[in-house]
């Protein structure tokens, strides 16, 4: 049940709404053809990603090499640049500064620190217990040339730009027209955890992108959510490589 809300007295209506059952006021026809035409976008989104997500799942299972990977990475990259064109003047707006001050930055830098570190160690704990392996970004990174370059530009660099812009960014903006706050929060921290593919990850992905979706919808902006994913993700590279090093006596 998709619900909207009467813009004369702000009550809850179904988006097939004529009239609102409250004040009596008719539901204009721009508001509704708007929430229509969100509605079609949010569930062409919801479609496309996860296809794409069991695709390249089953892709990486059957190939994995450093061609296969760009590739992949690439048609997620314009996956999103092509949904942002449906809604670009509203997407840019949120690339603004204006609600940044010191206070949520700073503690948008430290909060991923004790985040990652949390995450990175129960996680740890999860695989070993569960699966008796411990899991490092490097061992399947290995045999690519400069793989550490690479799993920065693959962990560091897309997910905090692009994700941010698919999730917290188009999909957010398209989930405001249909949905309250936090319908909206929810519904994009859950997509964002199951395009991970990966049961473990859901654990902790999908409370992360709750938060990361809050700091969306308080500071109607994309930069913190970027800053704190970026860190987050960054942190979590450098525990695996400092980890791996240890174990194979590499120079830090």
């Amino acid at each position: 049940m998709v619900m909207t809300s009467c813009a004369h007295c702000q009550h809850e209506l179904l988006v097939e709404s004529k009239f609102c059952g409250k004040c009596g006021k008719k539901v204009t026809v721009a508001k509704a053809k708007k929430e229509k035409k969100s509605l079609q976008l949010v569930l062409a989104f919801y479609i496309t990603y996860l296809v794409y997500a069991f695709l390249a799942y089953a892709i990486n299972s059957e190939r994995f090499d450093l061609t296969t990977e760009i590739a992949l990475e690439a048609v997620f990259i314009l996956l999103t640049v092509g949904f942002t064109f449906f809604d670009y003047k509203n997407v840019v707006a949120l690339y603004s500064f204006r609600t940044l001050n010191w206070k949520n930055v700073l503690v948008c830098t430290l909060f991923p620190i004790f985040s990652a570190v949390a995450v990175y160690y129960s996680v740890e704990q999860i695989n070993w217990n569960i699966f008796e392996e411990v899991d490092n970004v490097f061992y399947t990174y290995s045999e690519f040339p400069h793989s550490f370059f690479w799993v920065l530009v693959f962990y560091t660099v897309i997910p905090p730009i692009f994700e941010e812009l698919a999730f917290r960014g188009f999909l957010f903006n398209q989930l405001q027209h249909i949905a309250n706050w936090q319908v909206t929060i929810f519904a994009t921290a859950l997509i964002f955890a199951l395009v991970h593919f990966s049961f473990v990850s859901l654990l902790w992905i999908f409370p992360f992108g709750i938060v990361l979706g809050y700091l969306r919808w308080r500071f109607k902006t994309l930069w913190l959510g970027m800053l704190v994913h970026f860190i987050h993700n960054l942190i979590v590279v450098l525990l695996d490589y400092y980890y791996l090093a240890s174990f194979l006596e590499l120079p830090f």
